[in-house]
């Protein structure tokens, strides 16, 4: 596995996942890192940078640009490999893979052959240490890319990969959903896609920001609102699934196949994750 090293991050950092080829909304969070006053160097996302959306040559030019740190997602593990499929995991004969080999497909069309050589270059893993804790930034899961790890996935499955990577905390993406589960001294964060909404009923979109403190560190989830009727519009112009287009605005998925039951019996109903406070460790490490 390839594993990049950030050392030590100060002050706070923004997290998010799933771009998902959604300029606008890409463009809507790189506007929001400056109102926090975040710089690329404290800013990290989990993967996925293309996908559903109509504009994959622009979001992974944006990024680029940005020059934040980026893990490897499942599809930018399969668009490297020229793979047939996305690799998200899905169950055969599904209607999340049926819509996603039409998407894949077009995405694959328009990402330029020289994107796909630098995805294949990107990490499966970002360490880094952020109020005295380790953490291990991933796409699915540390021992799968296209793991789904939901709030509701058991507290010991997940205890059980942040083990795998040493840290006291994972970052993790792939499910789309944002939640933050504290566990004991072990943290499991994601948080949420940037370019699909959270099947809340709501158009809006995901990230999120860490913050040190005195006494440990806060989590805080934020909503985005962005110009979703256009990024809609051209994903139905492009040839990319209408249904994923309608959801940018309905803001629910056009298939919960993935879901677990605790996750599909809340679609629809509007999220409001609370922020969270993780306190400091008796003996913090010492910063490199």
């Amino acid at each position: 596995m390839t594993v990049l090293t950030l050392g030590t991050l100060e002050g706070p950092v923004l997290v998010f996942g799933g771009p998902y080829g959604n300029l606008e909304a890409t463009q809507a969070l790189r506007a929001a890192a400056t109102r926090h006053g975040i710089a690329a160097s404290n800013i990290i996302c989990t993967g996925d940078i293309v996908a559903y959306g109509a504009d994959p040559q622009a979001v992974t030019d944006l990024i680029r640009d940005w020059g934040c740190a980026v893990v490897m997602g499942n599809c930018e593990e399969s668009l490297a490999a020229d793979a047939e499929d996305c690799g998200c995991n899905f169950n055969e004969g599904s209607a999340c893979a049926a819509l996603s080999a039409r998407w894949f497909a077009a995405t694959r069309r328009d990402l330029d052959t020289e994107s796909k050589r630098w995805m294949g270059a990107l990490p499966r893993r970002i360490d880094f240490r952020l109020a005295g804790r380790r953490f291990a930034a991933v796409h699915g899961s540390p021992s799968q890319i296209s793991d789904w790890v939901f709030a509701s996935t058991a507290t010991a499955a997940k205890q059980a990969e942040i083990g795998v990577t040493g840290a006291d905390g994972i970052i993790a993406g792939h499910c789309g959903l944002p939640f933050t589960d504290i566990a004991g001294d072990k943290l499991w964060h994601n948080s949420g896609a940037l370019g699909m909404p959270a099947n809340d009923g709501t158009s809006r979109v995901w990230y999120s920001v860490l913050t040190p403190t005195a006494d440990g560190l806060d989590i805080a989830h934020h909503s985005l609102d962005y110009d979703h009727p256009v990024a809609a519009a051209k994903m139905k112009t492009r040839g990319y699934p209408a249904e994923y287009a309608e959801c940018l605005g309905t803001g629910l998925w056009p298939s919960c196949d993935i879901l677990p039951a605790a996750e599909a019996a809340v679609r629809g109903r509007r999220l409001s994750p609370q922020p969270r406070r993780w306190l400091a460790i008796a003996s913090p490490i010492a910063a490199e």
